[in-house]
C-alpha cells in the first residue's frame, strides 16, 4: 500500500492529509494558535466538587471550567498530589521520585470529596479536546508519549501492546523495560517497538524522563492556571503515531515545516529522512496531489461511492447515523440479496473511511440495506471488524440487529472536522445574475491597465481558469501577447483547475497576490 502524508503550511493553519493508494482516508486542520491539545499538562486549581456526578471542575484557563471524574484521577493519585504539594509549598528542590515511597491506591469505589477539596491546586493532564459547549475532559494520570514508549510517572508497571502478538518478542520487551526504568516509572510500550534494540528505547526513555524533570522544574515559578508540557505540534504528533515501514513520502510546502520534519524524524527513524521532500510547485500542493476535490466530494451531506450507490450522511447531538442506499446501480443482478450484499460490503469500506476522515465519535448507527440471509449479516460483520481494524481510535462495533441497523461507538477526543462543501456562487455572489461574458477580457485587461499605469508592476502571474487560460492564449498573436506588447509588461499565465469560471488572480513574480 502507497501512503502519503500531504502537509499544507497557510498563514492562519497547517492542513494535513493522510492518502493511501492516493485517496484521501484522514484530515486535520490545525490552527496555528490551538490550545488544550490532547496530551498538554497544566497546573490547574479545583473550582468545585461535585459529589452528584463523583467529579470536580478544574480552572485550567479555558472558558469554562474542565471536568475531572474520581476515575480519572489514577491509582497513585494519593502519592502524586503528596509530591505537587510538597513541591508548591518549599519551591526548593524535591526529593526525586525515584527515592519517595510510593502510598497505598486510592480505593476504586472511593469519593472525590475525600481525595481533593476546591481551592487546591492539582497537576492535570488534557484527555478530550473541548468539544461543542463542553470544557476539556481531564486526566491526573499522567503520560508523556513517545514513539515506542509512554513513560507513567507514578506507577510500577511495564505494559506491552496487545497488537504485539509475538509472546516470544513481548516477554523480550518486557524484561528489557523492566531492566531499565527508574524505581517509580512505570511505562507502556507501544506497537512501534517491536524488534527495536534496547539502545534506542533506553534513549528514547531517558528523554521522556527528562521532558518530565522539565515539566517539574517549572512548577517552582508557575501561576494557576498554567501550561507546563505542550504536546508535540499535531504534524510531529501524526508522524509519532503513524510512521512506521509502509510509510512511503511525507510532501510539505514550507521550508521550516520542512527542516522541523526531517529534524524530527532523524531523532526516531534516521533512515526515512529521505521520504521527505519539499514541494515548491506553482499550484497550490493540495490540487497538486488532488487533495481538495476529494475533500468537495467526500465531507458533503451524500457521498457516492460505488455504481449509483450512495450514503447519506445525518449528524445529530446524541449520535450520527449513515443510510445506505444502492441508488440506480449499472451493475444490478437478479438476485436481491446479493445485489444487497455487494452495496453493504462497498458501503462498509466508505463507512469505515468516513470515520476516520471526520473523525467522527460517540454513537454512530448503519442503516444497511436489509439482508435475510444470517450468512450474509456475518460477513458484512466481519468485513466491517476488518476494516476498522487499523483505525487508531478506540472502537466497538456489535453485530446488525433484527432491523438491519449496526451501531458502533468510537473514542472522540477532538471535535468532528466538519466542512462545508456548499458555497455561495462566488459569480454572482448569491444573485443569481453575472456580468455579460462577452466583456470578460475587457474587465481583466481594466485591471491590468491600473496595475500596470497606477502602481507601475510590470512583472506578474494571471492565475484564472483553464478555459478562459486557453482562451487568451490561442493563436499566433493571442490576447496575451498583445497586452505584453501593448503595456510593456511581463505576464505569466497560470491555469487554476480549483477557480470557478470567470474567477482570476493577480500575482507577483514572488507568488504573492496582488491586493486590488
Amino acid at each position: 500500500m502507497n501512503i502519503e502524508l500531504v502537509i499544507d503550511v497557510r498563514d492562519t493553519e497547517i492542513a494535513i492529509a493522510l492518502l493511501e493508494n492516493k485517496q484521501l482516508v484522514e484530515l486535520n486542520m490545525e490552527k496555528s494558535n490551538v490550545q488544550f491539545a490532547v496530551g498538554d499538562i497544566y497546573l490547574g486549581k479545583v473550582k468545585k466538587i461535585m459529589p452528584g456526578l463523583n467529579a470536580a471542575f478544574v480552572d485550567v484557563g479555558y472558558e469554562k471550567d474542565a471536568f475531572l471524574h474520581y476515575l480519572d484521577l489514577g491509582p497513585q493519585f494519593q502519592t502524586f498530589n503528596k509530591y505537587l504539594q510538597s513541591t508548591l509549598s518549599k519551591k526548593n528542590k524535591s526529593l526525586p521520585i525515584t527515592k519517595l515511597k510510593l502510598e497505598s491506591e486510592i480505593d476504586k469505589n472511593g469519593k472525590i470529596g475525600n481525595v481533593i477539596s476546591s481551592g487546591q491546586s492539582i497537576l492535570v493532564q488534557i484527555a478530550k479536546e473541548p468539544i461543542s459547549t463542553k470544557g476539556p475532559r481531564l486526566s491526573s494520570e499522567i503520560s508523556i508519549a513517545g514513539r515506542n514508549l509512554v513513560l507513567m510517572p507514578f506507577s510500577d508497571k511495564v505494559s506491552i501492546s496487545q497488537k504485539i502478538a509475538s509472546p516470544e518478542e513481548r516477554k523480550r520487551l518486557k524484561r528489557l523495560m523492566e531492566s531499565i526504568i527508574p524505581r517509580n516509572f512505570g511505562v507502556i510500550v507501544r506497537t512501534a517497538a517491536e524488534g527495536k534494540k534496547v539502545a534506542v528505547l533506553d534513549a528514547e526513555l531517558r528523554g521522556l524522563i527528562k521532558k518530565w524533570d522539565v515539566a517539574y522544574e517549572k512548577l517552582k515559578t508557575a501561576t494557576v492556571p498554567s501550561l507546563l508540557v505542550s504536546e508535540l505540534k499535531r504534524t510531529s504528533t501524526i508522524l509519532r503515531d503513524m510512521l512506521n515501514v509502509s510509510f512511503n513520502n511525507i510532501h510539505v510546502n514550507d521550508e521550516n515545516v520542512y527542516n522541523d520534519i526531517k529534524e524530527y524524524l532523524d531523532t526516531i527513524a534516521p533512515e526515512k529522512e529521505k521520504i521527505v521532500k519539499l514541494y515548491q510547485g506553482n499550484v497550490p500542493i493540495f490540487d497538486q496531489f488532488g487533495i481538495d476535490k476529494q475533500i468537495k466530494s467526500l465531507f458533503g451531506k451524500t457521498v457516492s461511492f460505488k455504481s449509483g450507490a450512495y450514503l447519506i450522511v445525518e449528524h445529530t447531538e446524541a449520535l450520527h447515523v449513515f443510510d445506505v442506499n444502492s441508488g440506480n446501480r449499472s451493475k444490478a443482478t437478479n438476485d436481491q440479496e446479493t445485489n444487497a450484499l455487494d452495496v453493504n460490503l462497498s458501503a462498509a469500506e466508505e463507512i469505515a473511511r468516513q470515520l476516520r476522515l471526520r473523525d467522527m465519535g460517540g454513537i454512530i448507527v448503519v442503516d444497511f440495506i436489509d439482508m435475510h440471509s444470517q450468512e450474509n449479516r456475518q460477513i458484512l460483520f466481519d468485513k466491517m471488524k476488518d476494516l476498522m481494524a487499523k483505525d487508531r481510535a478506540k472502537h466497538n462495533i456489535l453485530p446488525l440487529s433484527k432491523f438491519g441497523l449496526m451501531q458502533i461507538t468510537r473514542q472522540r477526543v477532538r471535535p468532528e472536522m466538519q466542512i462545508s462543501t456548499v458555497e455561495k456562487c462566488p459569480t454572482c455572489k448569491g444573485s443569481g445574475e453575472v456580468s455579460p461574458t462577452v466583456i470578460f477580457d475587457e474587465q481583466i485587461e481594466n485591471q491590468l491597465t491600473f496595475l500596470v499605469n497606477e502602481r507601475g508592476i510590470k512583472n506578474f502571474i494571471l492565475k484564472l481558469h483553464p478555459y478562459i487560460a486557453a482562451f487568451i492564449s490561442k493563436g499566433f498573436i493571442s490576447k496575451r501577447i498583445k497586452w505584453m506588447f501593448k503595456y510593456g509588461s511581463r505576464i505569466k499565465l497560470v491555469p487554476m483547475s480549483s477557480y470557478h469560471l470567470l474567477e482570476f488572480h493577480f500575482f507577483d513574480r514572488n507568488d504573492i497576490e496582488i491586493e486590488l
